[in-house]
């Protein structure tokens, strides 16, 4: 078959080749799904405006995100048990990551522990996702672990006090297998046998609060960003108890499904931070100028799960890298025809339209 040329193609050809309930597990989200679809289709609504006669003989995707170079705005987001569609899995995506010359976020319920990304790839950038426990002493294992392999920084996830409806699961009966599990949680609470997605949720502390937050990212010796945030008050909230940076997410529309899509509750916690810390988003990624809109409106890059997760089904670590040199390539050329040279060229006056279109 031709190689495919675009995410889209790449999600499909996953679709084909994945077995149903491993595909409705990624490809899934919470309740009737709408937030999932909304997702992706709030980037239609939004129309580029090019800026001609600019000076674009030299355009680069590259930018910096906590003051990391990376090659193009786009982070490998946190993405669970992707030995489900690789046997390398995780360890492929973070290879595939560091070849396109970025971050891999490692998920806390992935299926390789910090130790083992790190010894499997040392040069790899990485971030590690984080839920807080009740049992802060599993917390803070998690955390020594992925400092001690030399992780960038902690993403903790906020929005997931619970997991979500997912009602695709529900349908096809799927349960992660077994032998799966969460081996860095296991390991945290000292278990010898996997731990469960269900047994990780019933120890996450439901009861955290913006002090718990604030304490965890005044004593952790990496930056802190926080992951899952929606509104405007969080944010300031957030950037008042020590985040480093903030990542705007509905978790891929996976938890609580009719919140408005990533892209539209981006420019409302960016006009909050006030500059006062990085904002990143992600959710509904498949093309460049996705990548694009989203910086025009104050990301200082996004963060892209389930399209190289796509890649790493149909074409392992290979794949996984193809689709993101896809989507630098895409980046580039909507930068050159925008009139930008760089990311941090894109202004908010390069975007028209929002929730609704102007006619």
């Amino acid at each position: 078959m031709p190689e495919p040329v675009n995410v889209w193609e790449y999600e499909q050809l996953a679709a084909e080749r994945l077995e149903p309930g491993v595909h409705g597990y990624f490809a899934g989200g919470a309740g009737d799904e709408r937030t999932l679809r909304e997702n992706v289709a709030a980037f239609s609504q939004w129309r580029l405006r090019p800026r001609v006669l600019v000076d674009v003989s030299e355009v680069t995707a590259a930018t910096t995100v906590l003051g990391a170079e990376l090659s193009l705005p786009v982070l490998v987001a946190p993405v669970a048990f992707q030995r489900l569609v690789d046997p390398d899995g995780e360890v492929a995506m973070a290879r595939a990551a560091a070849a396109a010359g970025t971050v891999m976020c490692l998920s806390a319920i992935a299926s390789s522990r910090p130790s083992e990304l790190a010894a499997e790839c040392p040069a790899a950038p990485r971030w590690f996702q984080l839920y807080c426990f009740r049992d802060r002493g599993v917390t803070r294992a998690l955390i020594d672990e992925a400092v001690e392999s030399g992780f960038d920084a902690i993403a903790l996830t906020v929005d997931a006090p619970r997991a979500g409806r997912r009602e695709r699961d529900l349908r096809t009966g799927f349960e992660i297998p077994g032998e799966l599990g969460a081996p860095a949680v296991a390991a945290a609470i000292g278990a010898e046998r996997s731990v469960s997605i269900q047994e990780v949720f019933s120890l996450v502390d439901a009861s955290l609060g913006w002090d718990d937050f604030g304490e965890l990212a005044g004593s952790c010796s990496l930056p802190v960003v926080l992951k899952g945030v929606h509104t405007g008050e969080d944010a300031r909230l957030a950037v008042q108890h020590g985040a480093a940076g903030i990542v705007v997410s509905n978790h891929g529309g996976r938890q609580l499904d009719g919140v408005p899509a990533a892209l539209e509750m981006l420019p409302e916690v960016v006009a909050a931070v006030e500059g006062r810390c990085e904002v990143l988003m992600d959710g509904g990624i498949r093309r460049g100028t996705d990548v694009v809109t989203a910086l025009a409106l104050g990301a200082r890059a996004v963060l892209a799960g389930r399209a190289p997760l796509w890649g790493l089904a149909v074409g392992g670590e290979a794949g996984a890298l193809r689709v993101l040199q896809i989507l630098r390539s895409e980046v580039e050329l909507a930068l050159t025809l925008l009139g930008c040279p760089s990311p941090c060229a894109v202004r908010v006056e390069h975007v028209r339209g929002g929730p609704r279109l102007d006619p």
